[in-house]
């Protein structure tokens, strides 16, 4: 049997049995449940094969995640395991000693020897000293429902996924295997960003300054210090009475995340009778659902603007680099050599060691040209998430909250957020926005105390602080209203309420809502009072225009009906608001030198751009052309920023700038081979076996909201998504509970040969969706839905 024949009898195989707890290919039985009643778990899988998983407390709960986890997506967990297990060189092989899985690897492995997640489960159970009961049963189950399934399918020999089938890293997991991915996640806008630099830190030579043992990590490093976790990003609306037909709470989500990798979203349904029952979606390889509703709230996140980690500038002892002072008196660093086994191309393997610097701060850093090792100074990072524990406890509570208030004392008690700020709504059409996030405790007396005068204007630039490190008042401090030390307490921290409507689009806290602007916080959170992205004026222009009926849909208020028409609208707003002018400019000028000195004809290019549709698409012809030019840096604004009109400027393109009209050119050049007035779902779309799915959308720099990014192939097209919108969802929380609609839109499943692996995406492509499933008689109304049962540890 091959093909869709396979694909569905693997899926009528698994959905029509009940699973027994017998061991297959003597792997290790996974740790039991606490209560002693074994692990079981009923498993109802709706359309697209999203499931919905019922258990009677919260270790079968994981139980059911990790198995239906490892039904759609063995690869991706197996292969994260790899990677915090330090192992990434071992079986995917290193070019050399500074290749990226060498880093990655002395990386991982330096963590392991500090034992950084075995310290971070110790302490009192309450969820902010250390992880709770429920979150700890949760990873327990979890681990036994991921062994369960490998047992099941008779080892890695047997799975159907050949990205990992019959490789030997793929084995069974352990607890302190999914707690090590859990600190990996925490660390991803921190010390991981760093990862090169903490790698390449070593002290200076006789002779001068250290070179950079990693100089390909240089580059890497010097973008993470300069923003939010590369590759991530998000929109999302809360939006309260005065903002929805029905007069309730409403939220869209729309995260934009990889399409593929670790860091792909999986939708899910848990629920455990009393105390847990959250529809949505966590990222795979979690327990928990981490954006999504319950009966009487929703919720989403993006990426905060926020840093997670602070600089301090060390005053080394004359004569030991490897020693600094601390109000005057010596501290020693200490060390830890790691070693990683590399493959050797003569065969087998060969050691690589890198001697780790470490100080009460935390570990030292290099970024050559900015951050360097020297005799006299060298620079060490704080990071604030690297003691984070909290988050799976905190995302347990925010399911069980009711009202956005209640989010707000779960929110203060566990302050857990890693790097995402949170927008939520309720049933009594509430909405909330807090970048109640973990931030290091930078207020704006400490910066000017601490900042040395040569940093201060990094800080004022970038919220990047670098304290003096040789003055213990310069440590972080506790502010008295955080759960733990080092971090901003719940009062430094925005937030407000409103009932009109909050949104968010990476950029900073103050436009939450322009007519109530958040203003006053330190500068380590955002910037304040300055020009917003193309992508958040937009989000922001789109409530506006549906609050005043302006934007040609139906009356004057959201349903979900109309948000989801909001979203896929696939406005480009910097085409709205420079195109004509460009296009009069091109048309006098109809030819441009390019960045490489090309003379290149441009009327072929005006003719595109005047018939483009002003959208992203499928069918939008020329698109591809304004967002190249975006790309290049086209878009360039004559008229000023004004404060006081945030949302609507600027808005006149530069027209005597010559930058213009030299990145119109360098558009056409790279379009080299792509007609210029193509469709665009036929030079954009997501390969799934032997299809290649449209996919519309565009990037953020041509001012698009339903943000894709797929890079150019020249002469091709954009024939891979790289990341994007992913899980999508616009519910509504009404009376009779909440309803709506939701996609993922890489689909559920990345093995090619699951019946789950293509669904979505080409739902996706004709902006169709999956609608929410939350109650008993929305589930049931499901003609695809399939209900099997897994336990183990007793027979049925």
């Amino acid at each position: 049997m091959t093909g869709p024949a396979l694909r569905l009898g693997a899926a009528v195989a698994a959905l029509g049995m009940v699973v027994s707890g017998l061991a297959v290919g003597g792997a290790p039985a996974a740790g039991k449940p606490r209560d002693g009643r074994g692990y079981s778990a009923e498993i109802r899988r709706a359309s697209y094969g999203v499931p919905h998983i019922t258990a009677h407390n919260f270790g079968s709960l994981g139980f059911g995640v990790g198995y239906v986890q490892a039904e759609d997506n063995l690869c991706v967990i197996a292969e994260k395991v790899v990677t915090v297990s330090g192992e990434r060189s071992r079986w995917f092989g290193a070019s050399g000693p500074t290749d990226a899985n060498v880093r990655s690897d002395l990386f991982f492995r330096k963590a392991i020897e500090d034992r950084a997640v075995e310290r971070l489960l110790t302490g009192r159970r309450d969820g902010v000293h250390s992880p709770s009961d429920d979150v700890r049963d949760q990873i327990r189950g979890f681990v036994a429902g991921y062994n369960h399934y490998l047992r099941r399918v008779g080892g890695a020999a047997n799975l159907t996924d050949p990205a990992c089938r019959a490789k030997p890293w793929v084995r069974p997991l352990t607890e302190l295997d999914l707690w090590r991915t859990t600190w990996a996640s925490m660390v991803r806008a921190g010390s991981r960003a760093l990862l090169d630099g903490i790698v390449a830190a070593a002290p200076p030579t006789a002779t001068g300054p250290a070179a950079a043992q990693d100089a390909p990590g240089a580059a890497a490093v010097l973008a993470a210090v300069d923003g939010a976790p590369a590759g991530v990003g998000s929109n999302a609306y809360g939006l309260g009475a005065g903002a929805t037909t029905h007069r309730g709470g409403m939220v869209l989500a729309n995260p934009h995340f990889p399409w593929d990798g670790a860091e792909r979203f999986y939708r899910m349904h848990l629920k455990v009778p009393g105390r847990y029952d959250v529809e949505g979606a966590a990222l795979i390889g979690d327990p928990i659902v981490e954006i999504g509703h319950n009966r009487t709230l929703a919720w989403s996140h993006t990426v905060s603007t926020a840093r997670r980690f602070v600089w301090h500038r060390l005053a080394l002892v004359p004569g030991d680099p490897t020693s600094y002072y601390v109000d005057g008196r010596p501290r020693k660093m200490t060390t830890r050599t790691v070693t990683v086994q590399v493959p050797n191309p003569a065969g087998g393997t060969i050691p690589v060691s890198r001697t780790f610097h470490d100080t009460h701060y935390g570990p030292v850093v290099v970024v050559p040209g900015s951050f360097d090792w020297t005799a006299e100074a060298a620079y060490a990072v704080t990071d604030v998430n690297a003691t984070n524990n909290r988050a799976f406890d905190g995302w347990l509570q925010m399911g069980r909250a009711k009202t956005v208030r209640d989010l707000k004392r779960v929110l203060d008690r566990y302050q857990f957020l890693p790097w995402v700020n949170v927008i939520a709504a309720d049933a009594r059409g509430e909405a909330l926005y807090a970048d109640h996030s973990v931030v290091p405790r930078v207020t704006d007396e400490l910066a000017a105390a601490c900042i040395p005068a040569p940093f201060q204007p990094l800080y004022a630039s970038s919220g990047q602080a670098v304290l003096d490190g040789s003055r213990s008042a310069c440590a972080l401090g506790a502010d008295p209203d955080a759960v733990v030390p080092g971090i901003l307490g719940p009062a430094n921290l925005p937030v407000r309420f409103r009932t009109d409507y909050v949104t968010n689009s990476n950029d900073s806290h103050w436009l939450a809502n322009p007519e109530a602007p958040l203003e006053g916080y330190p500068r380590i959170i955002g910037n304040e009072g300055t020009q917003r992205s193309l992508r958040t004026r937009l989000g922001l222009d789109q409530v506006q225009r549906r609050l005043t009926g302006t934007d040609d849909l139906p009356g004057t208020r959201f349903t979900t009906g109309r948000l989801w028409q909001t979203v896929f609208g696939n406005r480009a707003y910097g085409g709205e608001l420079v195109r004509d002018d460009l296009v009069a400019l091109c048309t006098a000028q109809p030819t441009a030198t390019a960045s490489d000195g090309t003379t290149v004809d441009l009327r072929d290019a005006c003719a595109a751009l005047r018939g483009w549709d002003l959208r992203a698409d499928t069918d939008s012809r020329g698109a591809h052309l304004f967002t190249e030019f975006a790309l290049a840096g086209g878009i360039r604004f004559a008229d000023a920023f004004d404060a006081a009109d945030p949302v609507q400027t600027p808005a006149r393109l530069a027209s005597t700038d010559p930058r213009v009209l030299r990145a119109l050119a360098d558009a056409v050049r790279r379009l080299a081979g792509i007609p210029l007035d193509a469709r665009l779902g036929d030079v954009q779309t997501e390969p799934r076996g032997d299809q290649r799915i449209p996919i519309h959308g565009g990037p953020a720099e041509a001012g698009i909201f339903n943000m894709i990014i797929n890079p150019l192939r020249p002469g091709v097209g954009y024939p891979k998504v790289v990341h994007g919108s992913s899980f999508v969802m616009a519910v509504e929380l009404g009376p009779n509970g909440p309803s709506g609609r939701q996609i993922l839109t890489y689909s559920q499943s990345t093995n090619p040969n699951s019946p789950w692996y293509a669904d979505q995406t080409r739902l996706y492509s004709g902006k169709g969706w999956d609608t929410v499933k939350y109650t008993e008689a929305q589930l049931r109304a499901d003609p695809n839905l399939r209900t099997y049962r897994i336990s183990e540890g007793r027979r049925h």
